[in-house]
């Protein structure tokens, strides 16, 4: 036995410490310190090396396998005892392991061995270890309930690191570019990264190759049995026969007693040998519960034979050489027939099908590998799977015809207003003329002629006051139409023109404020405001529903263009330092605080009492042209040049409710209704689309949208159709301009 070779290795050792201890304690250390063995080698290593015994496998007694149990029970009792003390003799020789104590327990009451605390070095320190996690090679899934996923090496839990949704882990990929290099350990539940070498075996499995970069596949042949000397002699080597395969092994022969002491004590019963009975035996198959399983469907039955299978087919039928020669070329898989039509005489003359067993393995391959099921034919009526909408006919009133038209002379028509009472339209071109006409009849009443293009053109909601604002280039000119009352007058010319100006800010604005001579006159502007250099035109004016702000966007300049001015102050300032993206067009919310930004992609909604951003809609259009909100101030609409209109609900989400392509070309401009539930959107196409849109109190009712009239009165010119289109506030009628230079009601 191995123990009896550590016994004679340890008296040696006494041996050779008695008779010089001198040596002894010189040679306790080697030069390099003490090597610690692991624990997977033999703690009776070193005293094999040292005394250069080899151990001799024993011999195994054949007369054990007796029915004496009780003597070889002693044996093997003896050998136990002996191999502790050997192992306690080896351990105080050695002195590598720290000695242990003898105490009482106080729990159990029962002598147990205490051993010093271990003081580790930094080689044994277990902080730098990759795999805190120990609690071994079992199912993850038994912690998915558990706030942990393991336990480390001190017993302590390992809790689950927090692990945010499928959208936290796409942010997280975006914002880290090494995302892609990591893989999730299912062990410690986190990512951790992949090394190069890692990231290499799986760019070589993508790409078909070896995984091991080492691998030469070219490598010249290695002949290792050609040649003089070089003779095989043994199938695989010459090495001699293990001494393991001719030497009975005594574990074994401890498993095989072990089992033969069970079943002779009656702990393992054999399996009872099977009685043949010579009676039938009966089931009652009717007394089962009907199988709740579909029953098998039926094979699908092959094809009729047509002309070309018969024996004596018609001469159309029949190959020709050609065709005979091309049917043999092609492919089995590529063939519209897996045979060719033959003509007998007579039945008798047939031969067997040669390909009848090919084709019969086929089918049954087929009806065995493939999957069967039976479709249920659905008998659904089309109309029904339509939404059921009102009809136009029941949701009158709305535009139906045009009723008046108005040319300009020069240039598109871009711009256009309606007065807060309905009863005048104010428009500009590109060539600086503004025409103010009346809605009803449709004749021009003044004409006014700005320096410059005219970008946008607003009339302001006050009813106490009647002006409107057109922006020209880095300007903004406030007009006020003729023929208005006394007390409308005086009250406009005071807002715009005051005797006394208000106090400065504090903070001077780059925005000068200033009135002209003939402040008192309809001839020409009262107020103008001269935006800061390189603003450009400006494109957008939107009116706070007070009256006393209004914000406008211009083309260039810095703050994204984007101004906020107020009458009353005659101060001007910029509400963004620095704003994402270009801005298009800006609107106030009209019962809240709040401004919403359109950019090219996106629209930003800032509390501006608060200053800050409450919220980012993602419309999902390519660029932004347009955007109105509804009287209510809980819905959005936003128009985009690829042909689509959103429809926003605030309080739900920040994606669309809904999403309409009605035109076919670029939607240009957008409008509610201020107080009939109708809106309209114009595009390049030369079309006005009419919507009826009712929206209910109820949060729980989805908003009523419904098509009403497809309007068509512009011609397109230069690939540019209705420009913008505008609601009279008191009547369900409608004003558009056009790129053919005319204003039309509707």
């Amino acid at each position: 036995m191995a123990v009896l070779g550590i016994k004679g290795g340890s008296k040696k050792r006494k041996q050779v410490a008695a008779q010089d201890p001198e040596s002894s304690d010189a040679e306790a250390l080697p030069e390099g310190g003490l090597e610690m063995s692991s624990d997977e080698e033999k703690e009776d290593g070193a005293s094999d090396s040292e005394g250069d015994v080899i151990d001799e496998f024993p011999e195994i007694d054949a007369g054990s396998d007796t029915s004496e149990d009780g003597v070889s029970g002693l044996d093997e009792e003896e050998e136990e005892e002996g191999e502790e003390e050997t192992d306690a003799e080896s351990d105080d020789d050695l002195h590598i392991f720290p000695k242990s104590k003898t105490v009482i327990s106080d729990i159990t009451g029962q002598p147990k061995k205490v051993y010093p605390e271990i003081e580790p070095d930094y080689d044994s320190d277990s902080s730098t270890e990759d795999a805190p996690n120990r609690v071994g090679d079992i199912p993850l899934h038994w912690y998915d309930e558990l706030p942990h996923v393991g336990y480390d090496i001190n017993g302590k839990k390992v809790l689950k690191p927090a692990r945010g949704d499928e959208l936290d882990k796409f942010l997280q990929t975006v914002d880290d570019t090494a995302a892609w290099t990591s893989a999730f350990d299912k062990n410690v539940q986190m990512d951790k990264p992949l090394t190069a070498e890692e990231l290499d075996i799986i760019r070589r499995l993508q790409a078909n190759e070896n995984p091991d970069a080492a691998y030469d596949p070219y490598e010249p042949t290695v002949e290792w049995f050609t040649g003089k000397g070089k003779e095989e002699i043994m199938p695989l080597s010459a090495a001699p026969e293990p001494k393991r395969r001719w030497v009975p092994s005594k574990w074994e022969k401890q498993k095989v007693m072990k089992i033969v002491r069970a079943i002779r004590q009656g702990r393992i019963l054999p399996s009872k040998p099977k009685t043949a009975t010579t009676q039938l035996q009966f089931y009652a198959i009717w007394n089962e519960e009907p199988s709740a399983h579909a029953p098998p469907l039926p094979a699908p039955k092959p094809q009729l034979p047509t002309n070309a299978e018969s024996y004596n087919p018609p001469e159309e039928y029949l190959p020709t050489e050609e065709e005979r020669k091309e049917w043999e070329a092609t492919d089995k898989e590529d063939r519209e027939r897996n045979f060719l039509p033959q003509k007998y005489s007579s039945l008798r003359l047939v031969p067997a099908y040669n390909q009848f067993i090919q084709e019969r393995f086929s089918r049954q391959l087929d009806l065995y590998l493939a999957p069967r099921i039976q479709r249920a034919k659905l008998n659904v009526d089309p109309n029904s799977l339509i939404p059921k909408l009102p009809s136009p006919s029941s949701l009158r009133p709305f535009p139906q015809y045009r009723s008046l038209r108005f040319p300009h002379t020069k240039g598109r028509v871009r711009c256009l207003s309606v007065s807060p009472d309905g009863a005048w339209v104010v428009s500009a071109d590109e060539e600086g003329v503004i025409s103010l006409w009346e809605v009803i009849v449709g004749r021009e009443v003044k004409r006014w002629t700005l320096d410059g293009k005219v970008g946008a053109i607003e009339w302001c909601p006050r009813a106490d006051a009647s002006f409107f604002v057109a922006a020209t280039d880095e300007k903004l000119h406030f007009i006020i139409p003729p023929n208005l009352p006394p007390t409308v007058l005086t009250t406009t010319q005071n807002l715009l023109a005051p005797a006394t100006l208000p106090p400065a800010p504090a903070t001077p604005s780059p925005v000068k404020w200033s009135n002209p001579r003939s402040a008192t006159s309809t001839d020409g502007p009262i107020l103008t405001l001269e935006l800061p250099q390189s603003s450009g035109l400006a494109k957008d004016i939107a009116w706070h529903k007070k009256g006393d702000y209004f914000a406008t966007v211009s083309s260039g300049g810095p703050q994204g263009g984007v101004w906020i001015h107020q009458i009353s102050r005659r101060h001007s300032q910029a509400p963004f330092k620095k704003i994402k993206g270009s801005v298009q067009l800006v609107l106030f919310h009209p019962s809240k605080p709040n401004l919403f930004v359109a950019t090219q992609r996106y629209v930003r909604m800032y509390n501006l009492a608060e200053q800050k951003l409450l919220k980012t809609l993602m419309p999902g259009i390519r660029w932004i042209s347009s955007m109105d909100v509804h009287p209510s101030g809980d819905h959005l609409i936003v128009g985009g040049y690829d042909r689509k209109l959103c429809w926003f609900d605030l309080e739900l989400s920040d994606k669309p409710y809904k999403i309409m392509r009605y035109h076919s070309r670029a939607i240009r401009s957008l409008h509610f209704h201020p107080t009939y539930p109708l809106f309209a959107s114009s595009s390049d196409d030369g079309s006005i689309q009419i919507f009826h849109a009712r929206v209910y109190n109820d949060l729980m009712t989805d908003p009523l949208i419904v098509p009403l009239k497809i309007l068509r009165g512009h011609e397109i010119r230069e690939g540019l159709g209705v420009l913008q289109v505008k609601w009279v506030p008191r009547q369900p009628w409608l004003v558009s301009a056009g790129a053919d230079s005319n204003v039309a009601i509707v």
